[in-house]
Parts: structure tokens; C-alpha cells; sequence
């Protein structure tokens, strides 16, 4: 069984149009879709004693992530306001809450008996990357939509690089793909939304198209495309037939509101949105 251990952000999604929120965050959503495809999945976080931190440890535990590595901390919980329009989410305002942490000498024991560990830019663990990359049998970083000023800063640190360029074509993620992985990192995988990812291993290019199926909310599809690729690559499968799994593993999380569910009655105003 491919072990994963995702260490980093957890939020409550606040979604003021429905009045509802869910539980989220790009780290706690691979360690819950990892689990769905049968890893063992861990998460290394801090969640909130408010109902919001309630909501994440309650989903995180109905699906058997395991937390022994969980802080739970006097405060707010992360959280985050999102508005749906036309079955795209868009982020409008979010609270860091008590979710800022380091990780500590027994988080890296946990992360090096792991197969594969995953992180990102929300994690705020940018300070940790060099202990975590000594550690970690195979470490994913998720880059998200961060300019390349930022990729250059840390993929050199990254096994496994994945980047969120929605706005782009094929041809434009393959070549941001290969110009990634002469930084250091074995496989980069960009994705674009409703083209589908590129991922490129090794010196060769796969792309798998989207899947099909009805889009009611895209949060957390990119998440649970990272989570399919991480514990396919785990498990030796190959990448020309992994890309097409993942990106249709993607697309199917989009059939519902939330990134995995457990929608809970919004417990307070939603976040105000950011000052720019």
C-alpha cells in the first residue's frame, strides 16, 4: 500500500451564496483523495477550536487520515470565502487563522517513513523545504499559479513539481513543463483547467485531456488530480496511462459543491474580501 503524508494548509471553503462551508485546503484535500484511492494517508497540520477546526478534524477522521501529527490550537480556524459562477470557484478574501506552524523533529520521522510527501505555496512551510526535502523519500510541491520567480526559488527542492496555468495551451505546458524540470525536479506536471495536464517525466511529455462529466464546483479538482498523480507514481504505474486517470479523477470531483464534501451550516459571516 503506497503511504503519502501531506503536511501543511487546512481551511473551511465559506461559501456566502449557499450559506454553507466545507472542509478544504490543497494539503488536506491530497491526503483525502489519497486515501479514497487507497493510500495511507497522513496530514501534518493545525486546525482551529472553533466549529470551522471541528468541521476539518470530523472530516479528516470520517475518512481515515490519520492525525496523530495534528496541533489543535486555541483560535480561528482558516478559512476562506468562495463564489461560484458558472461551476468555477473563485477565491474572494481568507484568514490564515492559527494554521502557521513548523514542523518539528517527530513530523520528520513521519515524513521519512512515508513514500511519497506532498506540500505546497499555501503551506506557508517555505522555511521547512530543506529539512522536508532530506527527509522525504519523494517530496510534491505544489506551485499553484506562483510566477516562475517563485518555481525557480524552490523546485530545485521538489521531486515532483505541479503548476496551475488555466489560461494556457498544450504546447505553452509542455514547453513551461520542460523549462521546470531543468531545475531539478524528475516529474512536472502543469495543469489547465479545462484542457486537461501535461506531464512531463524524465525528458518525455504526456497530456491527458479533461475528463468528462458535469461541472457543478471546481474547487479542489486540481487537488485530487495531484492526488491520483502522486499515488500512481508511488505505485510504479505508467505515466502515459496515469496522466489520463488523473486528470479524469480530476474531473469527476467536480460533479459536487465543495472539494470532498461535508458541507456544514456557515458558522459565521463569510470572510471579508481581501484588501488589495
Amino acid at each position: 500500500m503506497v503511504s503519502l503524508v501531506a503536511a501543511g494548509d487546512n481551511v473551511v471553503d465559506c461559501y456566502p451564496q449557499t450559506d454553507v462551508m466545507f472542509p478544504g485546503g490543497n494539503t488536506v484535500n491530497v491526503a483525502v483523495n489519497a486515501a479514497r484511492l487507497g493510500a495511507s494517508a497522513s496530514y501534518i497540520g493545525v486546525v482551529g477550536t472553533d466549529p470551522a477546526g471541528d468541521l476539518v478534524r470530523s472530516a479528516l477522521e470520517a475518512e481515515g487520515v490519520d492525525l496523530s501529527r495534528l496541533r489543535v490550537v486555541d483560535g480561528p480556524n482558516a478559512a476562506a470565502t468562495v463564489l461560484v459562477v458558472d461551476g468555477n470557484r473563485e477565491f474572494i478574501g481568507g484568514d490564515v487563522g492559527v494554521s502557521r506552524f513548523r514542523l518539528d523533529p517527530q513530523d520528520l520521522e513521519a515524513v521519512a517513513s512515508a513514500d511519497v510527501v506532498h506540500t505546497g505555496e499555501c503551506s506557508m512551510l517555505e522555511d521547512d523545504l530543506v529539512a522536508l526535502k532530506g527527509a522525504a523519500q519523494l517530496l510534491s510541491f505544489d506551485f499553484s499559479e506562483r510566477d516562475m520567480a517563485y518555481v525557480e526559488n524552490y523546485a530545485p527542492l521538489a521531486d515532483i513539481a505541479i503548476l496551475s496555468r488555466p489560461d494556457i495551451g498544450v504546447q505553452q505546458a509542455i514547453q513551461l513543463a520542460g523549462a521546470v524540470a531543468e531545475l531539478g525536479p524528475r516529474t512536472v506536471a502543469v495543469t489547465m483547467g479545462p484542457r486537461g495536464a501535461v506531464v512531463h517525466r524524465d525528458g518525455d511529455a504526456v497530456v491527458g485531456p479533461a475528463g468528462d462529466g458535469p461541472i457543478v464546483d471546481t474547487l479542489g479538482a486540481g487537488d485530487a488530480f495531484i492526488a491520483r498523480l502522486l499515488v500512481g507514481l508511488a505505485a510504479g504505474e505508467a505515466v502515459t496511462d496515469l496522466v489520463g486517470a488523473a486528470t479524469a479523477y480530476a474531473t469527476a470531483t467536480c460533479a459536487t459543491q465543495g472539494a470532498f464534501g461535508y458541507a456544514a451550516p456557515l458558522d459565521h459571516p463569510a470572510v471579508a474580501p481581501s484588501t488589495p
